[in-house]
């Protein structure tokens, strides 16, 4: 698997998740670098848990920002804040003011972040690990799925988080 959206994708930039047989992925690392995540699986695994962290991270944004601007405050500031501070993020600042201008031109469409946080869940399930960030998340995805944002952008969990 790789981790990336459209815009690694065009520059070169995706994010290389191997495993499987350790001697193949060393005789193809000089050609494709990536991450070696040892027995086969892992990179499926690892693709869920980034995933998951994602779109944990998105609905957190979403929320903050909704709340912040139903309490009084600017979008703009609030990203800014966000952005200046130790929770700055590459995807905050890409995200956070298209979101405010309600562009959720697909990258990531939300239907397959709510599919990767539901296997996410599933896999803690099979694991025993607790899972309740990440089981709420899925339940805003699916919530914003309903409301027929599936094939918009993942971000566009912002719509439905931030009605009334």
């Amino acid at each position: 698997p790789v981790s990336g959206s459209k815009g690694p994708a065009l520059n070169g930039q995706l994010v290389i998740l191997s495993a499987g047989e350790e001697a193949l992925q060393k005789e193809v690392q000089p050609m494709l670098e990536s991450f070696f995540l040892g027995e086969a699986g892992c990179g499926a695994r690892m693709k869920l848990v980034v995933n998951m962290v994602m779109g944990i991270n998105m609905v957190a944004l979403c929320e903050g920002l909704s709340v912040g601007q139903k309490a009084g405050l600017n979008g703009k500031d609030i990203l800014e804040v966000i952005k200046e501070g130790a929770i700055a993020s590459p995807m905050y600042g890409l995200k956070g003011p298209k979101m405010l201008e309600g562009d959720f031109a697909p990258n990531f469409p939300l239907k397959h972040q709510q599919k990767d946080v539901r296997l996410a869940v599933d896999m803690g399930d099979k694991v025993g690990q607790s899972m309740p960030l990440a089981a709420a998340c899925n339940e805003s995805f699916k919530a914003a799925r309903a409301a027929g944002k599936g094939d918009d952008d993942f971000s566009a969990v912002y719509a439905t988080v931030s009605k009334p």
